[in-house]
């Protein structure tokens, strides 16, 4: 099981100093939240969940501040990437869908080139209404734009030549240069209901989830699997990345029975601590 770490959880100011510390301590990733903008009225959410511990299902935890510090993903991950030889750079997850593909697939693109193909793409349809109607965009619109999003990107990073005439996107043929080194970029699509994990049965490389204990993970992996069945995914499944906490070698296991491939955690109680308990976790159960 691999073990990533969640930026999100510590300042901006601390990104390249604990991705370096990360790789350094025998993290396999490390993760970057993503908006394009917060709304001061948060309207249409949040759906963020947190696996309870007695794995009776989710709590609904709150979302972030409208005024939390927003930094545009592909610029901070190519400057992580930059700091870094080995570990991987994901997102958690980016909205794909709130941007034209031609935007998005050159982010996206160019994070992979400069880090020499290492970007693990988790996108997600978002849950914040507010922010696609700041964005002159249809909410009710936003699962069926990411689907189109991610079929376009793949196009246009493996296709010499791409037109399209779509629901919400129509232009002539493009060239587009250059491909990313990972020409399959590993997209693993987000999200709690039954429709995204249909989504990520039908057309994503993994799911990525939030935060959960063992066994509510092992509950969304059921229903992940019930859905791969009901798609009729071939026999390569989704692999499975969570957000959660690891603090004994019984929870790692459990996780790792449960199914998962990937745990996302912050392993620190206080922003301060964040280099020293990064260490640490790697002392403990990294190397």
């Amino acid at each position: 099981m691999k073990i990533g770490l969640a930026l999100a959880r510590t300042r901006p100011e601390l990104f390249a100093e604990a991705t370096v510390a990360a790789e350094a301590a025998g993290f396999e990733s490390v993760w970057l939240s993503d908006h394009l903008v917060f709304p001061t009225n948060m309207a249409g959410g949040p759906q963020h969940f947190r696996g309870s511990s007695d794995g009776q299902g989710s709590e609904v935890i709150p979302g972030p501040p409208p005024t939390t510090p927003i930094y545009e993903v592909g610029a901070m991950l190519s400057f992580l990437a930059a700091k870094t030889q080995t570990i991987r750079l994901g997102t958690f997850v980016y909205l794909l869908g709130i941007r034209h593909p031609f935007v998005a697939a050159r982010a996206v693109s160019t994070v992979d080139i400069l880090s020499g193909g290492r970007l693990e793409l988790g996108v997600g349809s978002g849950w914040l209404r507010s922010e696609w109607e700041a964005a002159g965009l249809e909410p009710k619109s936003r699962g069926a734009r990411l689907e189109e999003s991610i079929a376009l990107c793949r196009r246009l990073w493996t296709e010499d030549a791409v037109e399209h005439d779509g629901r919400f996107w129509q232009f002539e043929e493009v060239a587009f240069e250059p491909k990313p080194v990972q020409q399959a970029v590993p997209i693993l699509i987000g999200g709690e209901s039954d429709v995204a994990l249909d989504r990520a049965a039908r057309i994503g490389d993994g799911w990525i989830g939030m935060n959960h204990s063992p066994a509510t993970a092992a509950s969304a992996i059921d229903r992940l699997r019930s859905a791969e069945a009901r798609v009729g995914r071939g026999s390569t499944p989704c692999t499975v990345s969570i957000g959660g906490s690891i603090t004994s070698a019984e929870e790692f296991r459990e996780y790792e029975q449960a199914g998962v491939d990937r745990v996302i955690l912050a392993p620190w109680n206080r922003v301060r601590d964040t280099l020293s308990a990064i260490e640490q976790f790697g002392e403990d159960f990294l190397r």
